[in-house]
């Protein structure tokens, strides 16, 4: 069966998960049938940046190596413990200005607050760059919450791509296919519990048919995910539809449904294990952008920004660390889909290096040293706490690399760098 094949039906089309009957076969020059590691699949990179940094010692382990005691946000990871790695001591030398590190993240370019800053390439597209097109999007660039401008996904020349936070319309760019008037009469049927499976069910069905066990399960699976996403999407779109209270007050332009970051994240992260699952494209950046929102949470009633610059005050940090638990808690649900959505040789988590992290450590103090950074999955050998010197830190442009290569670019430099990531040892 062709890599590629879709489920079509009414102007509809759906991508399909890595299948085992999907993997690809070739012939040899002398005409035999070959298929050594044709099952494999892809390698992949998935880059998530939150702008608000975190409570250090509800982060960062006291102890290095493997035996670490976890903290109460990674306590939120721990069933993944062995499938991550937690770092302290890592940042971008020469990259400070408080909250315009968000423009420097993926590409470590110096100085960002200064009037002269002039911004590099970011290493999700330095990826697209080094590898030929045989995805239909290159990479993805996405965003939850206000955009503060600060994308960290950017070109050769520095400009920031444009990134797409309605989880709506990233359905439908990625998997809604047909004319305009179908793809907006689709989703409109969406909205009424309508799912696209159902204008493809006859060619669901003689696909089913022909799939051996272990790939019908798998198929099962894959229909569940999308059926649920579905639902969800349709119960958002209903709101968007029902008119707001009119009001003498213009306001800028800001998703009516920011304020459930929770909700928001859990869409976007969802849309995104199965953009990779169809292998609709191999990189995805994400912005996470809660500072300029008022999230719906117990007790909050003000935006994230504020709680930030807690001053040591009590209060303010036990509210802080219910956002921040949330964080981690859409970050850990994440890992629980990848992990549970099996292909050849092991899981999609397995098959994709996934970094979360922010560019402030200590937002309060506006610290843009020690960042708190996670690498989950991927071809690494995971179950510690890599500890560099605090004061003194390794280049963050340094596990760029070891997830450059693991990717599967034959480079030795990025950004700021000096190599890969000392202890960071692949499997």
């Amino acid at each position: 069966m062709q890599r590629r094949t879709f489920l079509r039906g009414s102007g509809a089309a759906v991508a399909l998960p890595f299948l085992e009957a999907l993997a690809p076969a070739w012939r040899a020059a002398d005409g035999r049938a070959r298929a050594a590691d044709a099952a494999m699949p892809p390698r992949r990179m998935l880059l998530i940046m939150s702008n608000m940094g975190v409570i250090p010692t509800n982060f960062f382990p006291t102890t290095p190596g493997r035996d670490y005691e976890p903290t109460p946000y990674l306590k939120i990871l721990e069933k993944h413990r062995e499938r991550l790695t937690v770092f302290s001591g890592l940042s971008h030398p020469d990259v400070g200005g408080a909250h315009a590190t968000e423009k420097s993240f993926l590409n470590a370019a110096p100085h960002p607050g200064r009037s002269t800053f002039r911004n590099t390439i970011s290493m999700d597209q330095f990826a697209v760059e080094q590898t030929a097109t045989v995805t239909r999007f290159p990479s993805l660039a996405l965003i939850v919450g206000y955009n503060t401008g600060g994308m960290p996904s950017t070109t050769r020349d520095g400009v920031q791509i444009p990134p797409e936070g309605d989880p709506a319309a990233l359905y439908k760019k990625l998997f809604v296919q047909g004319t305009p008037d179908e793809v907006e009469r689709r989703i409109d049927e969406l909205g009424r519990g309508a799912s696209v499976l159902d204008f493809v069910l006859d060619d669901a069905r003689r696909l089913q048919r022909s799939l051996p066990a272990v790939d019908r399960e798998r198929f099962e699976q894959y229909c569940t995910s999308v059926r649920e996403l579905e639902a969800r999407l349709g119960e958002a779109q209903a709101w968007e539809r029902k008119p707001k209270p009119s009001v003498d007050l213009n306001l800028p332009r800001i998703l009516p449904d920011d304020s459930e970051i929770q909700a928001q994240t859990d869409l976007i992260y969802d849309i995104t294990r199965l953009a990779l699952e169809t292998d609709s494209t191999r990189i995805v950046s994400i912005f996470l952008a809660p500072l300029r929102v008022k999230p719906k949470l117990p007790g909050i009633t003000g935006e994230t920004h504020g709680l930030t610059h807690h001053g040591g005050d009590p209060t303010k940090l036990a509210l802080l660390q219910t956002v921040e638990e949330t964080i981690f808690g859409s970050f850990a649900r994440l890992l629980d889909g990848m992990a549970a959505a099996p292909e050849a040789g092991g899981t999609l988590l397995d098959h994709t290096s996934v970094l979360f992290g922010s560019n402030l450590s200590n937002a309060n103090s506006h610290d843009t040293t020690n960042l708190p950074i996670i690498l989950a999955g991927g071809g690494f050998r995971h179950g510690q706490h890599l500890a560099f010197d605090r004061k003194n830190n390794a280049p963050l442009a340094n596990l760029f690399v070891s997830m450059l290569q693991d990717y599967g670019l034959e480079v030795d430099r990025f950004a700021s760098s000096t190599g890969t990531l000392t202890g960071l040892e692949r499997a």
